[in-house]
């Protein structure tokens, strides 16, 4: 099983980023996905998830800015992040679950920074 981010980077303030992640070695449509951020010294947090049958929720720091999509014909999520502000700056990990399985990528850094 393998979950690959990538879309992180560097961007200045009230820039946007979208974050991908691919899935592989899982049935993707079965799996509710979601996308977690760790910034230095804190835990990690849940920023936006999607279920399976594309329910979404959002952390209310990331409401209106960011939106969580997936494409189970390309067994990927995304995460559009707009209006980006340094305080979002953190490793965003991809996270796929059900009821008996959980796994997690490896993270993209994403930096808010003039």
């Amino acid at each position: 099983v393998q979950l690959v981010e990538s879309g992180g980077g560097l961007v200045q303030p009230g820039g946007s980023l979208r974050l991908s992640c691919v899935a592989s070695g899982i049935i993707f449509r079965l799996y509710n996905m979601g996308w977690y951020s760790q910034a230095p010294g804190k835990q990690r947090e849940l920023v936006a998830a999607i279920t399976s049958g594309g329910n979404t929720n959002y952390a209310d720091s990331v409401k209106g800015r960011f939106t969580i999509s997936r494409d189970n014909a390309k067994n990927t999520v995304y995460l559009q992040m707009n209006s980006l502000k340094p305080e979002d700056t953190a490793v965003y990990y991809c996270n796929g679950r059900t009821l008996v399985n959980d796994f997690w990528g490896q993270g993209t850094q994403v930096t808010v920074s003039s």
